[in-house]
């Protein structure tokens, strides 16, 4: 038999140490989380007793103040009066009047007086639809004690109005004989609303354990308990909450005290923790059904809190004593590095020697490749310049002709128009051959505050032979000197005339052929200008939007061109830190846009460009 394979030594310990520190961190979230639980129990207790005291006081202030009333009404001979001659008109107007009265000066909800067999004889709302008056009273308890014991105490709803009320009932007496009984219903709105204040449930249930008040109405006449036969019989003959037998408050039988999970009415299970307290001198409770969530939550976030800081002791104790074990490894490595580090410094800087040579190759090659790419344009415009040029060179030599001619002949004002055209023509080709050795000059990179308008001018002039043989629009945005970019004034217009003229091809075959150029404040970017040529041309396809800015590549037939405009352009652009891009136009053709870091209107740029 092949004895059980066992991890070694080095890995059993660490494996020990660890399992001994997860079980010490877990046994003290748990006496945290257990004592705090406990704790916070207790404080909510307190605070429930002492919110239930205080609402305890206010209802037995509330029940007090009225049980005197009616046996002072009792003493009244208004309604002595009535008792002797209950068919008398007159001493019933004044029964209904006085206790109307006695109702309105005692702030209650109703006064009447019932007879000794218990049929009410008048009431304080006996001008209502639903009065008191005529109606049998004598199943009711009040009643009944008032007449047995002298005062009758009574919580219940109306039978008549179903509205609910608190009835105190005293007996009016001659002779030691029961002629009838004065009954004041009092509302306990006020107290419902201090209990509806409440954030947690708050009920108040009689001596059955039947609820009669609570916070909410949903609450309202349901029992703590399942009630026995004789309670639901008693609740029938008296119809205290009604016809229908009261229902359990919550799924199970409520606990007098406690933590206990329950189902009220239109909720889910929960935990509550139920806090009573008697009151009054009829049995009532007033019952607080409180949540713990709150303080299990505090409990549970202590004794997390407990884990992570134990575990943090004891990892922290571990590096430091990991820390001093490698401490001695780390000087013994220290000096081997030093050695090789010295090496390796040496090798580094003849790499950076190395790198800095090509940068400059790479700087120098770029700069000729730019200037080639100024130079292969003017010699793809060579034609039109020379038309350019010839047409003003034999203007010239006719109107010198003409003067001279003119001035044999004496007719010096038609000479002198001569001479004005001739100037004229000579500053034009003077313009022109100015803007053309701008263009081919090599410069030297000195980015530098451009105006965005006079690129444009110049770009068109160098592109307006082409314009010409087309007889193609170009539309340009109206002036503004404010419009400025960093970069060179040589090189932005290099870009331009690249994209005119790649714009003019792709129109070359419309008949009516247009190219728009446009200047707005990037989008994404509000310290960038973007400079966008459009042309209403057949448009960019799939391939060439993929490879457009790629050396020698081209769309142009064979002779046309290298196909290194663009990508001298993109370079030119990338160098003064902004970008050249091309897409497809919403309405047909296409659109290449030139991002460039703008001039701020205080004169500095807003993005520093990488030159």
């Amino acid at each position: 038999m092949t004895p059980p394979a066992f991890p070694p030594p080095a890995l059993r310990r660490p494996a020990f140490l660890a399992g001994a520190a997860l079980a010490l961190c877990l046994l003290l979230a748990l006496l945290t989380y257990r004592s705090l639980f406990a704790y916070l129990l207790d404080q909510e207790r307190q605070h429930a007793a002492q919110r239930l005291d205080a609402l305890a006081l206010s209802l037995d202030a509330a029940l007090a103040r009225h049980e005197s009333l009616p046996g002072l009404l009792a003493l009244d001979p208004t309604l002595s009066a009535l008792l002797d001659a209950p068919r008398d008109p007159a001493r019933l107007a004044a029964a209904n009047a006085y206790l109307e009265a006695a109702q309105q000066n005692a702030q209650v909800a109703a006064a009447f007086l019932i007879d000794a067999e218990g049929l009410t004889l008048a009431a304080s709302n006996w001008r209502q639809p639903l009065s008191f008056v005529g109606h049998n009273y004598a199943f009711r308890p009040y009643f009944r004690d008032a007449v047995e014991h002298g005062l009758g105490r009574f919580y219940g709803v109306g039978v008549t109005t179903g509205e609910p009320g608190y009835f105190l009932a005293a007996p009016i007496r001659r002779s030691q004989q029961l002629r009838g009984v004065i009954v004041l219903k009092i509302g306990l709105e006020s107290l419902e609303q201090a209990l509806a204040n409440g954030g947690d449930p708050l009920l108040l249930a009689d001596a059955d354990g039947i609820v009669f008040l609570a916070s909410a109405r949903r609450l309202r006449y349901r029992s703590l308990t399942p009630l026995p036969e004789q309670v639901l019989a008693r609740l029938r003959d008296s119809k205290q909450y009604g016809e229908q037998a009261p229902p359990l408050l919550a799924d199970r039988p409520l606990p007098a005290a406690g933590l206990s999970r329950l189902a009220l009415p239109e909720e889910r299970p929960r935990e509550r923790l139920v806090h009573s307290r008697p009151v009054g001198k009829h049995g009532w409770r007033l019952v607080q059904l409180g949540d713990p969530g709150e303080a299990r939550t505090a409990a549970l976030a202590a004794a997390t809190a407990t884990a992570f800081a134990c575990a943090f002791a004891l990892g922290l104790a571990a590096h430091l004593r990991q820390r001093a074990r490698r401490r001695e490894e780390l000087r013994r490595i220290h000096a081997s590095l030093e050695t090789r580090i010295a090496e390796r410094t040496a090798d580094l800087t003849a790499q950076i020697a190395a790198l800095e040579r090509t940068k400059a190759i790479l700087r120098e090659t770029r700069d000729a490749a730019v200037q080639t790419g100024k130079l292969a344009t003017l010699g793809q415009m060579a034609a039109g310049i020379s038309h350019e040029l010839n047409q003003p060179l034999a203007a010239l030599q006719t109107l010198a002709d003409n003067a001279q001619a003119l001035l044999k002949r004496n007719r010096l004002d038609e000479a002198a128009e001569n001479l004005q055209l001739i100037s004229d023509l000579v500053g034009r080709t003077g313009r022109i051959v100015r803007q053309l050795k701008s263009f081919a000059r090599k410069e030297a990179p000195t980015p530098q505050p451009v105006s965005v308008d006079s690129a444009i001018e110049h770009a068109l002039l160098i592109v307006e032979p082409r314009r010409r043989e087309l007889g193609a629009s170009i539309h340009v945005p109206d002036a503004d000197p404010a419009r400025q970019v960093i970069a060179e004034a040589g090189r932005v217009e290099q870009i331009l005339i690249n994209l005119l003229r790649n714009a003019l091809d792709a129109v070359a075959d419309h008949a009516a052929p247009r190219v728009e150029v446009s200047c707005r404040r990037n989008p994404d970017d509000g310290s960038r200008l973007d400079l966008c040529v459009r042309d209403d041309g057949p448009g960019l396809s799939d391939e060439a939007r993929h490879h457009l800015f790629e050396p020698f590549f081209t769309t142009k037939p064979a002779g046309a061109g290298l196909g290194l405009g663009l990508a001298i352009s993109q370079t030119i652009a990338e160098s003064y830190g902004g970008t050249l891009s091309a897409r497809n136009a919403p309405g047909g053709g296409a659109e290449f846009v030139l991002t460039l870091p703008a001039v701020s209107p205080e004169g500095d740029s807003d993005a520093a460009p990488d030159a």
